[in-house]
């Protein structure tokens, strides 16, 4: 499993637009091949921050399954012009044994 981590910069004044948005969108990101779940958080202390958090199946997944299709366009048109600067994704991929649920499992095991 791989985590795409996006830090998103809602211009000030279009957070709820953004969101109204978003709950379109979701429904491209969701259809795609590869995806498992996502999360969209927004920051208590500076409310035009938010965290966009997708677990995908594979790293090309998201960065050709999902980036080169159709729909990547739509999300495009639906999204992007919201974000000032556009955010920089990263990918992680889970630290083998240094999990809460990993560890969870291993205690109830003991």
């Amino acid at each position: 499993m791989i985590l795409e981590v996006a830090p998103l910069h809602v211009k000030a004044g279009q957070e709820t637009e953004f969101e109204a948005a978003f709950l379109q969108a979701q429904r491209i990101i969701t259809s795609s091949p590869g995806y498992v779940s996502h999360d969209l958080q927004r920051c208590i202390e500076r409310p035009g921050d938010y965290i966009l958090l997708v677990v995908w199946k594979t790293l090309e997944d998201h960065e050709v399954g999902f980036r080169q299709s159709a729909g990547y366009q739509e999300w495009k048109k639906l999204l992007h012009h919201f974000y000032d600067p556009f955010p920089v994704v990263s990918h992680y991929q889970p630290v083998r044994g240094a999990s809460s649920a990993e560890h969870s499992s291993a205690v109830g095991r003991r």
